[in-house]
């Protein structure tokens, strides 16, 4: 009997997630915590390849995970170079280009990295990534940035707006290369939102540590001079600087905490301040799913939006009330990384979508 289960794995800053999935149903799921001492020992995220991947590898033999039975190693996907939607088995350019951090360096950088390591151990098994977050099927138009010196790129959750997508025209009974849609994610991290016009995100903010609305952790779009001024006030160094708009920005900045348990905890308990927040969280995901519509000429079939933070009824209150007239919104407060990435190694099995190859 040939191979035909598939190992997911998805590395994040201080977590490494994996999960085996046969005919798409998971039979064994993991997330391995690292420690701040265990983490700190590696210069770089790079440096953390062997450690995590040996982590991966005893937990699956100390449950007794069929190795030989492994066929698809699925992993997400990291800072490579702008790419078109799709699958892509790694290769030595994609490792080469991980490696290097050729669009940032991120802990999912790791995942092609690892899934290479470990579909090299396994008898039949082949490593791929998935609609990475450079996935770049921007509109020539929607580049221009203002400034020539900048170019405005796409660095976004494409694995979740493709998946997501999909699953929307399944349950309408269309296709989804045959809708325009406004896509938001609105994720612990960041929050993206995409015109998607016919299966091609033409626009979309650049939600990795650019524009946008705030998040949880980062701040989105700033005044641009005031930001200037702070980054010459001799406060902040480079890096310190990256801290503040990516770790230290956002609903962490004003509120004092990440924990989307924690903040939906002070504005259920009728926190002046945090529904204050909340409600200017979801003021700026409208402003940008409207500007978006635009893009779209405002013929959008619907707006698709996704997220934890959807189970908290005052802010999915205040942010539908906002866009509402655009388009009929769908609404997904449950999104799973780990399924999206299996759905994809699943239709590799079962031929349903061509590999690309990375170059």
């Amino acid at each position: 009997m040939s191979a035909q289960s598939i190992l997911v794995i998805y590395p994040e800053v201080d977590i490494t997630k994996i999960a085996v999935y046969r005919n798409m149903s998971l039979i064994f799921l993991k997330s391995i915590r690292h420690k701040a001492d265990s983490l700190s020992a590696f210069t770089n995220v790079i440096d953390e390849l062997d450690y995590r991947t040996g982590l991966i590898v005893d937990e699956l033999k100390s449950n007794q995970i069929d190795f030989a039975d492994i066929a698809i190693v699925m992993a997400r996907g990291g800072l490579i170079k702008p790419v078109k939607s799709g699958v892509y088995q790694v290769n030595e350019a994609m490792k080469r280009d991980l490696r290097k951090g050729v669009m940032g360096m991120h802990a999912t950088n790791l995942g092609g990295l690892i899934a290479d390591k470990i579909a090299a151990q396994l008898p039949a098994a082949k490593a791929y990534l998935s609609d990475p977050v450079v996935v770049d099927e921007m509109e020539p138009i929607a580049k221009v940035s203002g400034l020539p010196q900048i170019e405005r790129n796409s660095i976004f959750h494409a694995l979740n707006h493709f998946n997501i997508s999909r699953e929307f025209a399944k349950s309408i009974n269309r296709n989804y290369k045959e809708l325009r849609t406004v896509v938001a994610y609105i994720g612990n991290g960041g929050v993206s939102v995409g015109a998607h016009r016919y299966g091609q995100v033409v626009d979309v903010n650049q939600a990795f540590d650019g524009d946008g609305p705030f998040s949880m952790t980062r701040s989105g779009s700033l005044p641009v001079g005031q930001l200037i001024d702070l980054c010459f006030s001799g406060k902040y160094s480079r890096e310190e600087m990256h801290k503040l708009v990516t770790e230290q920005g956002g609903i962490k900045g004003y509120l004092g905490t990440k924990s989307l348990t924690e903040v939906s905890a002070m504005v259920d308990a009728g926190d002046e301040n945090a529904r204050f927040i909340v409600d200017a969280l979801a003021y700026q995901i409208a402003k940008e799913i409207g500007s978006m519509a635009a893009v779209l000429e405002f013929k959008v079939d619907a707006t698709l939006i996704m997220g934890s933070i959807l189970n908290n009824k005052f802010f999915t209150e205040r942010l539908i009330s906002r866009i509402e007239k655009i388009a009929p919104v769908s609404v997904y407060p449950i999104v799973n990384d780990l399924d999206s990435l299996a759905t994809n190694g699943t239709m590799i099995l079962h031929g349903e979508v061509e590999t690309t190859e990375y170059v």
